[in-house]
């Protein structure tokens, strides 16, 4: 037998990921567009009725409170995806609801000045307005530092061995959101998880007229056939004295969204009355704008390499912060109780469908947009149930969490120091926002627990975050472990052609703003 040679065991590290039908800047014909973006439309859903549905019940608020801040949240989702499409990062990513806001949302609800409220629609719309009046705060962390550019400072201490955990959390640290969420009704979950497989990866080459129908429309095509079926086990009363909970996750007509949503209903600024202002809530709200910052980081870097693009340059990153930040303080005007983050589920779909067209995630935003204000029609696709939504995560957060683990080509993975990092920063990742989440359940309140009610917010957030927590541990570990002898082991030679704008010829293909725009900002 001949003796192997080093390149058939080996592959070269590749800029750009290989196998996509359409990158960043190609776009499918507009039919296939249109059906795509409608596609990314359909699970951005998850997000914007799961955060309302969870925390309007504990404001004091009704189903028709629970329609306006779904339509609300995805008129938002629309606008922000556009802003951040046309003016931030320009890459495909879809800026939905953020779960990081929830813990100090959460206290806002407590705060013993609401909670005396007696009349729940009162208590609903006074709590509404200080969530706003902290979120609108809080955004201007992001405005700050992505508009002064001092996250591309930051970020020139990020290498590509320090973003190897921050962006697989991105994915992983995402855990409780899938199979968990399955299980509460599996006889609907789990055959929506192996259909949508099956449909994008086994039957991906069956192809209608020379077209991949099948991997294209995988998502669309397995929902339908559950969801229909889910509608046939609620139609003959199977679940008919299951328990509550049980029929909340497996039933079809449970969200109370058709019946109570207005056929059209435009949402606009300060619709819910003047926003209201504290200290102590903005500064904890402060705490989610930062994991925010560090998760859409993340993600970024992964939507750029699903869309067959170089990594952004700190300054378009910075530049996608700022943008990002002013979705924030739109959220806090129109009141979404929530503030913005990168949809990883989105940029799960990139790979998934192997089209990472900047065009497709815009003609989404606009049906964001269009079924915000035709409100019937909106609530028919955002009643499907949420289990439905966690089997396709499954999938979807793995894939992303995969690319992070990409990065890793472009390191030594024979170093001890690079192993340590990696291992430690990404079981640490884990390891302390599961601490964190366990303590809560337990004992009612975070680990972090003092007479500041903000500061116990503000700590509990941050290390509830996965991302937030390998961030801190692996740029640590990378800038002060043996930092000065091990650049190439880093790889920051790689690196280092994307840390300015004009490092790679390719950046100015990718991230140039539209308009002739670059002119009055030039990139640096």
């Amino acid at each position: 037998m001949d003796p192997v040679k080093p390149e058939e065991i080996s592959h070269p590290p590749m800029d750009q990921l290989q196998g996509l039908e359409y990158c960043i800047d190609s776009n499918p014909p507009w039919g296939e567009a249109i059906a795509l973006g409608f596609e990314h439309y359909i699970l951005a859903l998850g997000t914007a009725v799961m955060i309302p549905s969870f925390l309007i019940p504990m404001m004091g608020g009704d189903d028709g409170d629970k329609v306006r801040v779904v339509q609300t949240l995805l008129f938002l989702q629309g606008v922000n995806t556009l802003l951040q499409t046309l003016f931030g990062t320009r890459l495909p990513t879809v800026i939905g609801g953020s779960y990081a806001f929830i813990v100090p949302i959460i206290s806002i609800i407590h705060d013993s000045s609401l909670t005396r409220i007696e009349d729940p629609q009162l208590r609903f719309l006074s709590t509404m307005r200080a969530v706003q009046g902290a979120i609108i705060v809080a955004s201007s962390v992001q405005i700050i530092l992505g508009f002064s550019q001092m996250w591309a400072i930051c970020s020139r201490f990020f290498s590509p061995i320090g973003m190897v955990p921050v962006i697989a959390l991105t994915g992983f640290g995402l855990f409780n959101r899938g199979f968990p969420v399955v299980g509460n009704c599996i006889e609907i979950g789990l055959p929506m998880l192996i259909l949508f497989v099956i449909f994008s990866q086994y039957l991906k080459n069956f192809q209608f007229r020379q077209f991949p129908v099948v991997e294209r429309f995988a998502l669309i095509i397995a929902l339908i056939v559950v969801w229909a079926y889910a509608h046939v086990l609620t139609a003959s009363g199977a679940y008919k004295h299951r328990p509550h909970q049980t029929q909340v996750n497996c039933r079809t007509d449970m969200s109370n969204l058709i019946s109570s949503a207005p056929w059209i209903k435009i949402p606009y600024p300060l619709q819910w009355g003047a926003p209201s202002f504290d200290a102590g809530h903005a500064f904890a709200m402060m705490a989610a704008v930062l994991v925010s910052l560090i998760e859409s980081t993340g993600a970024f870097k992964a939507a750029a390499r699903l869309a067959s693009a170089t990594p952004p340059p700190p300054h378009v990153l910075s530049r996608g912060i700022g943008w990002q930040g002013i979705g924030i303080l739109l959220n806090g005007l129109f009141g979404t109780l929530s503030g913005s983050s990168v949809s990883v589920e989105n940029i799960g779909l990139l790979g998934s469908t192997r089209v990472g067209s900047r065009r497709v995630i815009q003609i989404s935003a606009g049906f964001m947009i269009f079924f915000s204000m035709l409100g019937k029609f909106g609530a028919l696709f955002a009643s499907i149930p949420f289990t439905i939504f966690a089997a396709v995560y499954c999938v979807l957060f793995g894939l992303v969490a995969s690319i992070g683990l990409s990065f890793l080509q472009f390191t030594n993975m024979n170093s001890l120091r690079n192993l340590f990092i990696v291992g430690v920063s990404l079981f640490l990742g884990l390891s302390i926002p599961e601490y964190f989440r366990d303590f809560s359940m337990k004992a009612l309140h975070g680990p972090a627990h003092t007479n500041a009610g903000w500061f116990n917010d503000f700590l509990n957030t941050i290390f509830l975050s996965s991302p937030m927590v390998a961030l801190m541990v692996a740029v640590f570990l990378d800038n002060t472990l043996d930092y000065k002898e091990t650049a190439r082991d880093r790889g920051l030679p790689w690196w280092a052609k994307f840390r300015t704008f004009k490092g790679d010829s390719r950046n100015e293909e990718f991230y140039t703003l539209p308009f002739n725009l670059n002119r009055f900002f030039p990139p640096s």
